[in-house]
């Protein structure tokens, strides 16, 4: 079944492309040109200044010092420190680059690179400052608003996430009173090991630098063809439906349904149309921007499993980080909202809450959940099924 839904979609996809060629042509110059003016322009100089920062030692250096405040806080080893700050200032998906290349240097174990990955891979202040605010929504001051959501909301996932595996080993920790003269020890031995000349440590950085980027570029053109495409042949429409039931619970309007799908694929378009709809009140669409920020998108979170397949690392916690950081974000947006965003404090999450507390809406929701409540139960039905099964096979 597998196989025929894989071949089944790719076959799709060809048959698209070829009765789609002007929109397919377009949606990939756009994806082309945002890789080629943003994206590897701004990421570039970051992932070449890493790789040699790793080779000569000088993460290792930092994270002798970081180590007392990344081990109590998030349960990774200090040179996690270096990945939360090249990640939040040079954006997704460097977190996972730098993770996965400390990973192969064994300075992390398995479970620590998960915990690292699930809240290292954020967008950089300039996008979320410079693009969605100002150019998205002409509004600079919404920028304090969404860093504010975002790394705040990063912050407590990685608080959170320093609970997963905690049973599992770690890395050894040698507390030493003389800290800056082992930071300088770990310095020189890191060099040291790596016997590479200066010149080929510098070529390699460059070379698997650009082959990350180009990767990068590659899953950044498909998924804006991927997203057009979808919108042409009526399927982002048809699963965006779905996604207004949900949604209208909460209050959101359902002209933010369409963008908001297309947002969960590709974070710049669908930023851009939430913007185009929001009108004069940016109550939900800031709720909605902060929530596909969080969940990078389906374009970044491929990147991230492409570049998570070189090692041993898993998806599986990064994905499931990625929905936590959604909702995170999300409710931090819709706090302080009021707060950060002097020009709209007449809507926040108290008027909200007043709202959404009125007799006909919480009607509303009663009648959903009882719509829902065939399938529910035989949903956990098939779940206890499955469990006795299992308990009769073991």
């Amino acid at each position: 079944m597998k196989s025929i839904l894989l071949a089944g979609a790719a076959l799709l996809l060809a048959v698209s492309l070829i009765m789609y060629p002007d929109p397919s042509l377009q949606a990939s110059i756009r994806g082309l040109n945002m890789w080629w003016e943003v994206v590897f322009p701004s990421l570039l100089p970051f992932f070449i200044t890493a790789e040699l920062l790793i080779a000569f030692g000088m993460v290792r250096f930092i994270g002798v010092f970081c180590e007392p405040i990344m081990r109590p806080l998030f349960n990774v080893p200090g040179v996690g420190s270096f990945v939360l700050a090249m990640g939040m200032a040079s954006g997704y998906p460097s977190g996972a680059k730098l993770t996965s290349r400390l990973r192969q240097e064994k300075q992390l174990t398995k479970i620590e690179a998960e915990r690292l990955v699930s809240f290292t891979n954020a967008s950089n202040p300039l996008f979320i400052v410079g693009v969605i605010a100002v150019s998205f929504f002409g509004e600079a001051e919404l920028g304090m608003l969404l860093a504010a959501a975002h790394y705040g909301g990063n912050i407590l996932v990685g608080i959170c996430m320093r609970f997963y595996g905690r049973s599992e080993p770690r890395s050894s920790y040698v507390r030493e009173k003389g800290l800056i003269k082992r930071a300088f020890r770990e310095l020189h031995e890191t060099r040291m090991a790596d016997k590479r000349p200066f010149g080929k440590i510098f070529g390699d950085a460059v070379v698997n630098s650009i082959q990350t980027l180009l990767m990068i570029g590659g899953f950044i053109i498909m998924f804006s063809v991927f997203n057009k495409l979808l919108f042409i042949l009526g399927i982002t429409d048809f699963l965006a439906y779905g996604l207004k039931l949900l949604t209208s619970i909460f209050g959101i309007p359902a002209e933010l349904v369409v963008p908001m799908f297309s947002g969960l694929f590709e974070i710049t378009m669908g930023g851009q149309m939430i913007a185009q709809a929001s009108g004069s009140n940016f109550f939900f669409p800031i709720i909605i921007v902060s929530f596909i920020l969080a969940f990078n998108g389906f374009s970044v979170q491929a990147q991230v499993a492409s570049i998570l397949a070189e090692t041993d690392i898993r998806f599986a916690p990064y994905f499931f980080a990625r929905l936590l950081h959604g909702f995170i974000a999300a409710g931090l947006a819709a706090i302080l909202y009021g707060p950060l965003y002097a020009r709209h404090q007449e809507t926040s999450i108290l008027t909200f809450l007043q709202e959404k507390t009125a007799p006909d809406t919480t009607m509303e929701l009663l009648r959903f959940l009882s719509s829902l409540g065939p399938a529910f139960t035989l949903f956990m039905l098939a779940v206890g099924t499955l469990i006795l099964l299992r308990r009769r096979l073991n």
